[in-house]
């Protein structure tokens, strides 16, 4: 393999390869593609500020890396350029049916179809491997969601939209349905232009739909607070004061996404494998509560879902259950689960159960 400091490009070549670069990316189903420096300083200040204020809760990973998730040369000795990319994955619009429907489970779109991870992870070694074959050398490292790395800074430095007062990363044709991979090279390739600047504007949609106020103001999530956080990266108990503000939403939380008025420029995915399985999209609480582990398991497979564990699954579900109607069906299924082994799962079946009898003899 050559030794990446000793090519250059002129300026016909580097605008030649990156014409290429993007014309692979589509090849391989990716939406957009960027190039962009190692110069993170803004974001490992924010980054900082963050994790003193203590908004990243018990994600102790987030801080474990030190200055390597800010720095990619660090995490990669002589990466000097990162080639940042998007891929959609909204295949289902029924998003605001379920969330208004207090019976369904709401799970959060990006994780009804299988785990992102491999199919991304493979489409960015093909690529890595198609660059150094055209470039004749480079090394190169793909990430997905992996490792330290401070995707949505190096993506709104690549060009690839910008972070919104959400955090989530906006793109002007697509809005935020969309995952990222990168790729780490000591290839000194051309940058792409940045967008000038972010395009919120005054609008705070995103902070006042959000159902736990996770939002200490524009710009600063407080992710202790944050559904997607509690039910899925939170091991233990969920704050009691919080359970009933979490809906029906069982696994992660879309709402600051729903309501940006950029996401109704997003179009929907190609990809198979994004697809819903096992009517995950618009399931009954009851049903997924009634699921013994072998059928989690089973039904999980290869997807994201399975990283919660068959505990907090139930966990989660029980507070759906608890903020939804007093059916028969929903205390009978609970009543099932309230001696389960787990003492977590029968906290929260508790709180349901007790929650559901006071709302049945509650005059509407």
């Amino acid at each position: 393999m050559s030794d990446s400091g000793d090519l250059k490009f002129s300026t016909q070549q580097a605008a030649t390869l990156l014409a290429d670069l993007e014309r692979w990316a589509t090849e391989l189903g990716f939406q957009q593609v960027g190039v962009s420096n190692v110069e993170l300083g803004e974001h490992e200040a924010y980054l900082q500020k963050w994790l003193d204020a203590g908004y990243h809760g018990s994600m102790d990973y987030m801080a474990r890396h030190g200055s390597k998730r800010s720095r990619p040369a660090e995490l990669v000795p002589d990466t000097c350029r990162v080639i940042s990319l998007r891929m959609n994955y909204l295949a289902d619009g029924s998003a605001s049916d379920v969330l208004a429907s207090s019976e369904k489970a709401y799970i959060s779109r990006y994780t009804l179809g299988r785990d992102y991870h491999k199919l991304i992870r493979k489409r960015l070694a093909q690529l890595a491997a198609r660059i150094e074959q055209e470039a004749g050398g480079g090394r190169f490292r793909a990430f997905v969601d992996s490792a330290p790395v401070l995707e949505r800074a190096i993506a709104e430095q690549a060009g690839l939209g910008w972070i919104a007062k959400n955090t989530m990363l906006i793109n002007p044709d697509a809005g935020s349905w969309f995952f990222l991979g990168e790729i780490y090279t000591d290839l000194p390739l051309p940058e792409t232009r940045a967008q000038e600047s972010k395009h919120c504007g005054t609008c705070t949609a995103c902070l006042e739909e959000c159902p736990t106020d996770a939002f200490v103001g524009p710009f600063q999530l407080d992710a202790r607070r944050c559904i997607s956080y509690l039910t899925i990266e939170h091991h233990g108990p969920i704050d009691p004061a919080l359970r009933p503000l979490m809906g029906n939403r069982v696994f992660g939380c879309d709402d600051c996404q729903l309501v940006c008025p950029w996401t109704k420029f997003a179009g929907d995915t190609n990809e198979a494998d994004f697809q819903p399985r096992h009517g995950l999209a618009d399931a009954e609480l009851v049903d997924l509560f009634l699921w013994d582990e072998e059928a989690f398991l089973a039904r999980t497979e290869g997807s994201a879902i399975r990283r919660i564990g068959y505990e907090r699954w139930l966990r989660n579900l029980a507070i759906g259950l608890g903020n939804g109607p007093p059916t028969d069906q929903a205390i009978a299924a609970l009543g099932k689960r309230a001696d389960h082994p787990s003492g977590l799962v029968r906290e929260h079946v508790e709180w349901a159960l007790a929650r559901l009898g006071k709302a049945s003899s509650t005059p509407e």
